[in-house]
C-alpha cells in the first residue's frame, strides 16, 4: 500500500526559512550588489563589474594575509588535534572524576572571545602580566607588541588554550561510543596499547575527528576577535589575518566595493572547504555502513 506524504510539517520550518532569508540571504545579496558597483554616497552607484574581484585577486596585501591565515590554521590543527586526542585518552571513562574533567574541559569554551583576548593581552604584558613578567625575570626578552615571533606564540597559545577542549570533548565522545567487546578482544589477543589505539580507537574516532577538524578549520580561518584584541594585527602586519584585513578595508578605508568582493571570495573558500570535509565524512559513513 502506497504511503500518503504529509507535507504540512513544512509549515513548521517556514518561520526558520523566513528568519534565515532576512538574516543571511538578504545581507548576502546586498554584499553581492556592492561587489559589482562603486558608490560615492547619496545612494548613487556606478557599475564596475568584476573590477573589484580582479583587484582583490591581484592584491599583495591579500596574498600575504592569506598566507598568514593558512599558516595559522595549519599550526592550530597540527597542535590541537593530537593534543585533544591525547587529553581524551587520559580522561577517566566513568565515575565522579569523569564528570569533573568534562566540566573543567568545557569551561574555556564558555568564555566569550573578546574576554579570552583580554585575558591573554593582560597575561602577556611585561608590566602587569604574569606570563610576560615571569619570562623577563628568567632573562627572556619578551615583548609580543614588538616581536612578530612573540606575537605569533601568544596568539597560537591563546587559541590552543581556548579551543583544544572542543577537540578533546569530541574525541572523548568518540571513545565512549566504542563497545567494550573490542577492548576485551584486544586484551585476549594481548594487543599493545599502541595497537589498541591504532586499530580500534582511531578508526572509531574518524567521524568525530573529521567534525573536529572541520569546526576548528572554519573557526581558525575566520578568527578575528582574539588576535585583534591581543595584538591588533601587529606588530606591523605579523598577525593581520584575512578577517582583520577585511575589517580594515571595509571600515577603516571604507572601500566597500573591494571589501564586498573580498568577503564573497572569503565566504566561497570556507564553503568549498566545508563541502570537501562534508563529502569525506559522508563517504566514510557509507564505507562504515557497508
Amino acid at each position: 500500500m502506497d504511503k500518503v506524504q504529509n507535507n504540512k510539517a513544512w509549515f513548521l520550518v517556514l518561520p526558520v526559512l523566513v528568519l534565515v532569508a532576512f538574516s543571511a540571504v538578504i545581507p548576502l545579496m546586498t554584499v553581492v550588489n556592492y561587489s559589482v558597483q562603486d558608490t560615492f554616497g547619496n545612494n548613487v552607484f556606478f557599475w564596475e563589474g568584476l573590477t573589484w574581484f580582479q583587484e582583490v585577486l591581484t592584491s599583495r596585501q591579500v596574498h600575504s594575509a592569506l598566507g598568514r591565515q593558512l599558516m595559522f590554521s595549519g599550526i592550530i590543527l597540527a597542535i590541537q588535534i593530537p593534543l585533544g586526542i591525547l587529553i581524551a585518552l587520559c580522561m577517566p571513562k566513568k565515575g565522579v572524576w569523569a564528570s569533573v574533567c568534562l566540566v573543567l574541559m568545557a569551561l574555556p569554551l564558555l568564555i566569550p572571545w573578546n574576554v579570552v583576548g583580554t585575558i591573554w593581552q593582560i597575561l602577556g604584558r611585561t608590566d602587569i602580566g604574569f606570563l610576560g613578567y615571569t619570562l623577563n625575570s628568567l632573562g627572556i626578552s619578551w615583548n609580543y607588541s614588538r616581536n612578530p615571533l612573540h606575537a605569533w606564540i601568544i596568539v597560537v597559545t591563546m587559541d590552543v588554550w581556548h579551543w583544544t577542549s572542543l577537540v578533546a570533548l569530541l574525541a572523548y565522545a568518540g571513545l565512549q561510543s566504542i563497545p567494550q567487546a573490542y577492548y576485551q578482544a584486544a586484551k585476549i589477543d594481548q594487543a599493545s596499547r599502541w595497537k589498541v589505539f591504532r586499530y580500534i580507537e582511531l578508526p572509531k574516532m574518524q567521524g568525530v575527528l573529521l567534525i573536529a577538524i572541520l569546526l576548528r578549520f572554519m573557526d581558525s580561518f575566520m578568527i578575528y576577535t582574539e588576535p585583534f584584541v591581543v595584538t591588533g594585527g601587529g606588530p606591523g602586519t605579523a598577525t593581520s589575518f584575512l578577517s582583520i584585513d577585511l575589517v580594515k578595508m571595509a571600515l577603516g578605508q571604507f572601500d566597500l566595493g573591494p571589501a564586498a568582493a573580498f568577503s564573497i571570495m572569503y565566504f566561497l573558500v570556507i564553503l568549498l572547504v566545508s563541502w570537501v570535509f562534508y563529502t569525506v565524512m559522508t563517504n566514510l559513513d557509507k564505507a562504515e555502513g557497508r
